[in-house]
């Protein structure tokens, strides 16, 4: 039997993609074509090369993951590359391939899609009487999920306190989607302003996003949990609806597994952008680990959850630009008093906290790119800008997949030497 995993031992690490037509762009929901050419049927799951793939609720995505916890972030770049290389030479045989991005920019999901209809539909299908699933916060998602370990209360209160300081200023570094059925939506991290509006009919479901400062497994269940499943009770009739799974924070516990799981990260144009920022995300929360220990939990209760969020839905709207609004940030990350924006605080902490040696070499130039040219969204936005249609982003977002490369559109007002 293998020891369980403690703090920082490893990540899972978990991207989602679409298929799409290569000629035109738009979505094919075609995964399971995907999964025969590999495996011989309709399979819900298959290898390719050293990563997992599976499917997803919409017919068009699909999952890559490590199939064990990751350290070395590197490795799963080129895991994750490999991978999509391997899943776009089977998809060439329809005239389809691999997109990048958090949500296609033109897609109406009403009409362009459907549910998995395969090995394990049922599920789905129960989601869909329940929630009506035809909708951009489920059919138009797609996020990079980090999974951290831990063993016990202790643990968990340590790791849950980092998470719950950290999360209001991800979707600043990762936002990348700025568009929605064609139209500027005036949110750089438009995935993240739907997801939250996903379940409002259940809203114990979703919670405040940010999630509530709860330090213990019994205390996560009487808090979270219970007053989720009330909710759901009376639509829940065949059961299927169980918590952990439930459950859309923006970061959740999955205590039959020992870990949290981070979902707000818009996924990026490309595996070496996911990973960079998957290994800052780390080596950020290890090292508040590191500097504040048992102090974490009074630290995160300080501040209210609403606080909290209202900084999350700043950073979702304004990327790096967003203005600092919580009064802890100074405490937490040891921030200089000129430090005003979203896009300093990262500065500080690629460049201040975090220690030299915990990002590689590519991995701090991807990050000191998106600060100085600009999120994904910020970049999607100026391809967006010199054209008319939406067929260079469709383009470019599907070469950078391919190739591994960043999306390097020049954004104005974006000058290398910008501090926030």
């Amino acid at each position: 039997m293998s020891r369980p995993l403690h703090l920082f031992d490893a990540a899972g690490l978990e991207l989602e993609y679409m298929v799409v037509r290569r000629d035109t762009g738009a979505v094919s929901p075609t995964v399971d074509r995907l999964m025969h050419a590999r495996t011989g049927r309709f399979a819900s799951d298959c290898r390719l090369g050293r990563c997992e793939a599976s499917n997803e609720l919409a017919a068009h995505v699909f999952e890559l993951k490590v199939p064990r916890p990751a350290r070395d972030f590197i490795a799963a770049e080129r895991a994750f590359a490999d991978a999509v290389a391997r899943a776009n030479r089977l998809l060439a045989r329809d005239g389809t391939e691999l997109l990048s991005g958090p949500m296609h920019p033109t897609m109406d999901p009403r009409h362009e899609s459907t549910t998995w209809a395969h090995e394990g539909r049922e599920i789905y299908e129960e989601f869909d009487r329940i929630f009506d699933c035809r909708g951009h916060g489920w059919f138009n998602l797609q996020s990079c999920h980090i999974n951290l370990p831990f063993h016990g209360d202790d643990e968990f209160a340590r790791l849950h306190a980092a998470v719950i300081l950290l999360l209001p200023w991800l979707p600043a570094l990762a936002a990348g989607s700025p568009f929605r059925e064609g139209r500027v939506t005036g949110w750089r991290d438009t995935r993240l302003d739907t997801y939250r509006r996903n379940q409002e009919r259940f809203p114990a479901i979703a919670g405040p996003i940010v999630p509530e400062p709860v330090f213990s497994e019994q205390e996560y269940h009487e808090t979270i949990f219970a007053p989720m499943m009330r909710q759901v009770a009376r639509v829940n009739r065949s059961g299927i609806l169980e918590a952990e799974w439930l459950n859309s924070r923006g970061a959740i516990a999955r205590f039959s597994r020992g870990a949290i799981e981070i979902r707000v990260l818009d996924v990026q144009e490309c595996p070496r952008a996911d990973m960079a920022i998957a290994a800052l995300v780390f080596a950020t929360l290890r090292e508040l680990v590191a500097r504040h220990g048992s102090r974490l939990p009074d630290l995160a209760r300080r501040v209210a959850t609403r606080a909290r969020r209202a900084q999350l839905l700043a950073c979702a709207r304004h990327g790096l630009d967003a203005p600092l609004r919580l009064g802890d940030g100074r405490e937490v990350f040891c921030l200089p008093a000129r430090a005003t924006t979203a896009r300093a605080l990262w500065r500080h902490v690629l460049t201040r906290l975090v220690p030299a040696d915990a990002l590689a070499d590519s991995h701090r130039e991807v990050i000191t790119t998106i600060l100085d040219r600009g999120t994904l969204a910020d970049r999607l936005l100026a391809a967006r800008g010199r054209s008319r249609s939406f067929a260079p982003v469709l383009r470019g977002l599907a070469d950078c997949l391919a190739e591994n490369r960043l999306f390097t559109s020049r954004v104005a007002g974006s000058p290398a030497n910008r501090t926030g």
